[in-house]
């Protein structure tokens, strides 16, 4: 009997055991179901919403900006060379690569001597020319006497020969009386002939005397003007380049010895493609006389230019595409660019009005940007791009006076609800400005800075304030790192 109490009590407990494994998986199968299901039974879901930055778009007037870059240009140089052949006597001290030489400034000079003695030669030929054509007017003079002369004997002679002819019809007259008249004005007649002739011949001498005298006044301007060009002048003001003229050197004719460039006629070329090239056209398919803006960084003192486009190139160029420009520049600052400085060139094209300057990243590459709706709802709506430039984009046909987004991203859209940030609580919400870092100081050691002294003064292309600034900082005991990173730098190239 107590056997049986205890079996039933063990199977009873086995029982309820038994149950509570079953209650238990099933509510560890249900959890787990739940947990995989996307659904929250008893709680909904909430809507998603996205704070954005936005702005109004605004119809403005603005003059698009292409930005290309080129070098500098000399469009007034000159090769000076040697016209004449000898050696060199003399040279301008200014005359070395770099250096300046002002208008009418002697450049070099050959030895004048033969070149004088050439002109001496000339001028005694030239004398000897002028007296022999004053020899043959004179004698033309007396050939002119001697022909009135020989006339005036033939007149007679031909009465004589006449009366004789009269005489011998007469009876009264013989006719070796008749024959004698007649050799006599033969002789005369003659005589006037040798005479004229004698004249033409006083006259060809007269003409070979002035040629001459031109030949000869021909050599004597040809030896002035080689003994004037012994010496070279400059033409204008201007640098010196590619010097080898040497003192003493022997130089041939049309030999270069050096470049003069001015340094203040200078003009920008650069290149832009087919698309940009033609926003510079008239209707008539003629270049316009745009405005542009020339930047050159010169150590840490950048400065602008202005200038005028001029011209465009005359070929394309092989293996080039696009086209090759020309700008005129102007303005204070000039003097310190050199042929071959690389420039970043701005060019301003005509103004474009009902447009709206947008960052780039409000708008897609379709063409499309957001727009705030209804309940801060985004809408989508097409712009036509008109210019990209740097990081915005200038748009046509856009909603102005609607809200827009300033900046798309993946999490937003057509039909998304949004929190938008506009400019003014975002200016509320903003922190303080952040100060600039100080410059990190070091100390330079003695020679150090002597160095970077002497190559910051016989820098000649560094404008003198900034010169001054820099020596004034390099003169302190502790110098910026940065300023000694650049001139270090500029040192090794």
């Amino acid at each position: 009997m107590k056997f049986l109490t205890r079996s039933l009590v063990a199977l009873f407990l086995l029982s309820i055991t038994a149950g509570l494994l079953v209650f238990a998986g099933g509510q560890i199968f249900w959890a787990v179901k739940e947990a995989q299901s996307d659904e929250r039974p008893g709680r909904p879901q909430r809507e998603r919403v996205f704070a954005v930055n936005v702005a109004v778009l605004e119809p403005v007037t603005i003059a698009p900006q292409i930005t290309a870059y080129g070098r500098a240009l000399s469009w007034r140089s000159t090769e000076l060379r040697a016209v004449v052949s000898g050696a060199l006597v003399g040279l301008s001290p200014d005359f070395r690569d770099g250096g300046s030489i002002s208008e009418g400034q002697m450049v070099f000079e050959i030895d004048p001597a033969k070149f004088r003695s050439a002109l001496v030669l000339a001028e005694n030929a030239l004398r000897e020319a002028e007296v022999e054509l004053s020899d043959a007017r004179a004698a033309i003079a007396l050939a002119r006497t001697e022909v009135e002369l020989a006339q005036k004997q033939l007149e007679p002679r031909r009465q004589a020969y006449e009366r004789q002819q009269n005489l011998k019809e007469r009876g009264v007259s013989t006719d070796a009386d008749v024959e004698n008249a007649a050799l006599a004005l033969f002789s005369a007649e003659q005589a006037v002939l040798n005479q004229q002739q004698a004249l033409a011949q006083a006259q060809t001498r007269i003409l070979r005397a002035e040629i001459a005298v031109d030949r000869q006044q021909t050599s004597v301007a040809e030896a002035t003007r080689l003994l004037s060009e012994t010496t070279v002048s400059a033409p204008f003001d201007g640098v010196v380049s590619n010097v080898t003229a040497i003192q003493g050197q022997l130089v041939s004719a049309n030999e270069k010895l050096g470049d003069l460039i001015d340094p203040e006629a200078l003009e920008v070329a650069f290149r832009l493609s087919n698309t940009r090239y033609g926003r510079l056209l008239d209707s008539e398919g003629n270049i316009r006389p745009l405005p542009v803006y020339i930047r050159y960084d010169l150590e840490d003192l950048p400065f602008a230019l202005s200038g005028v486009i001029d011209r465009a190139g005359a070929v394309v160029g092989e293996g080039q595409t696009g086209r090759l420009v020309y700008a005129r520049l102007s303005g204070a600052g000039v003097s310190i660019l050199r042929p071959g400085d690389f420039l970043t060139v701005t060019v301003e094209e005509s103004p474009l009005e009902n447009v709206a300057l947008v960052p780039a990243s409000a708008v897609d590459s379709a063409g499309n940007m957001l727009v705030l709706g209804s309940e801060d709802r985004l809408e989508e709506v097409p712009v036509r791009i008109l210019r990209r430039q740097a990081d915005g984009v200038i748009i046509a046909d856009a909603p102005f006076g609607r809200e827009y987004v300033l900046a798309l991203n993946p999490q937003i859209g057509k039909g998304i609800q949004v929190r938008p940030m506009r400019e003014s609580d975002v200016a509320e919400t903003a922190a303080l400005p952040i100060p600039p870092a100080a410059p990190e100081m070091i100390v330079l050691d003695a020679a150090r800075k002597a160095e970077l002294l002497a190559f910051v003064e016989s820098n000649q292309r560094m404008p003198a304030e900034a010169k001054a600034r820099i020596m004034a900082q390099l003169s302190e005991p502790e110098v910026p790192r940065d300023i000694v990173a650049r001139l270090e730098d500029r040192m090794a190239r």
